[in-house]
């Protein structure tokens, strides 16, 4: 179905939607795809940003003033997880009878009548979605995406120029979106091709145990249609929880991953980033990353797994993901800073999961190599939750073995309660990481961390800014202050 067709049968067209949150990736990529689709749309935002900036470019009407709870006349209010139910915009149109969906709704509702295609899974969703997106683009099926991440290849493909950094993008082609489990919001998807990266424990604030969590997987892929209808689902092989999470679906399963029992068998070099993709004994693909990391390779082959199901050329796929240059904050390079002898390189990360924790250090350790130069792997960590925070704590430890030095803020305070931030601190996380043997310390806030860092930092270290809170202030601050000369 092309775009006149699904903005015919889209259930918002001609309706008057209000978007609370519309500066958000995933909101602002859902704002054009709805416009597209035939809806008049317009939001509100806490402050301006590159996004909020780009929709008023685009004639998306954003405002900045939310506490007055003023909202113009409209059919259908759209909120971000973020917005709670006490939001004063959001208080003003059920006074006024309007209906308040979450934007995990309309996104489901807006995948009607397209070919809709969910990228699911506890890591690696993101940048999985934006190389799916990049090579169905540079192999010229048009889509539209909407990611949670911002990336200056989504628009144009990889072996297209770039674009400003977008979340988002729309075409003709399959609809194209991250699937997030928090909440249970991806089970509103209508997707008819998914994968599923992996599953582990994470959001227990709302799931409260990992059978929920698993429980939650198998219900998505259980949306998928027949084998017959097109379904299918490309699975970890390893760490996806497959035996419980695909059992008994209708559709088409598929599993990837490095086992030599997985459907698509994945080789990856670590030292020439090759990536190799063997399906029934024989080498269907093989591309060289620009990104490091096995996660990534994998992430690599799943979306091409994806594309090539969805009609992209094997070869033109590849080259697509030779390309791919990262998405923003996924071990994204802000620069460089002196220092006596040489430079301090700074990464800036969105993992907060112990996983994605482990296996980026890892990932940077391998392509970094700080000790080779005399150097430091430094991770600054903002924890995400007092409550993942709480679940995960043992994990936590576990994770920064490659880090040779850990500097924790506070933990970020999102979603919880007062009683969850009363139960576990920051100090409690670096007391965990110095009986593992690393060295950790607390810091009151953001400008002290940069301050230590501007001070102590040396020729060859490489500084990882990680968290999905604000945390992103630390390596912009550390680039603006530079470092001691000596």
């Amino acid at each position: 179905m092309d775009l006149s067709d699904a903005q015919n049968a889209s259930p918002f067209r001609g309706k008057r939607v209000y978007m609370i949150g519309i500066g958000g990736a995933g909101m602002s990529g859902l704002a054009r795809l709805l416009r597209a689709q035939g809806a008049h749309v317009a939001g509100s935002d806490r402050e301006p940003s590159d996004l909020t900036a780009a929709l008023l470019q685009a004639g998306i009407g954003v405002t900045f003033e939310q506490e007055r709870g003023e909202l113009p006349a409209c059919d259908l209010v759209v909120t971000s997880a973020a917005v709670g139910p006490e939001h004063p915009q959001v208080r003003t149109a059920r006074a006024r009878g309007v209906e308040v969906w979450l934007y995990a709704r309309a996104l489901g509702e807006s995948m009607r009548g397209t070919h809709g295609v969910a990228v699911a899974g506890t890591h690696g969703k993101s940048t999985t979605t934006t190389m799916l997106g990049c090579a169905l683009t540079d192999c010229g099926l048009d889509p539209t995406v909407i990611v949670g991440a911002t990336s200056t290849q989504l628009g144009n493909g990889c072996l297209g120029a770039e674009a400003p950094a977008a979340g988002f993008r729309t075409g003709s082609g399959a609809v194209v979106v991250e699937a997030c489990e928090y909440n249970r919001s991806f089970h509103s998807l209508r997707p008819r091709v998914a994968c599923i990266t992996n599953v582990e424990a994470d959001h227990l604030d709302c799931y409260g145990t990992f059978d929920a969590v698993i429980e939650s997987f198998r219900r998505f892929a259980a949306l998928l249609p027949s084998a017959a209808e097109g379904g299918l689902l490309v699975i970890g092989h390893e760490n996806a929880q497959r035996g419980v999470v695909a059992a008994g679906l209708a559709c088409e399963v598929q599993t990837v991953g490095y086992s030599p029992d997985a459907d698509w068998c994945v080789r990856y070099d670590a030292a020439t980033r090759e990536v190799g993709l063997r399906r029934d004994g024989a080498e269907r693909a093989a591309w060289r990353l620009r990104v490091p990391g096995a996660h990534n390779a994998l992430n690599s082959a799943t979306a091409w797994i994806m594309a090539t199901a969805l009609g992209a050329s094997d070869d033109r796929a590849a080259a697509s993901l030779s390309e791919f240059r990262g998405a923003d904050r996924r071990m994204q390079l802000l620069g460089e800073v002196a220092a006596p002898g040489g430079v301090v390189r700074v990464i800036d990360d969105y993992g907060h999961h112990p996983t994605e924790v482990e296996v980026t250090l890892r990932a940077l350790r391998e392509a970094e190599k700080p000790q080779s130069r005399g150097g430091r792997l430094i991770c600054v960590f903002q924890p995400h939750q007092h409550s993942r925070t709480r679940h995960l704590l043992d994990q936590f430890a576990q994770s920064f073995g490659e880090a040779d030095v850990v500097l924790v803020p506070p933990i970020y305070f999102v979603r919880d309660t007062e009683r969850e931030r009363d139960l576990v601190s920051s100090e409690d996380l670096v007391a965990k990481l110095r009986e593992t043997g690393v060295e950790a310390h607390a810091f009151a806030g953001f400008e002290q961390i940069v301050e230590r860092l501007s001070g102590t930092v040396r020729s060859g270290d490489v500084v990882v800014v990680m968290g999905a809170g604000p945390v992103w202030k630390v390596g912009r601050g550390l680039l603006a202050a530079g470092t001691r000369q000596g």
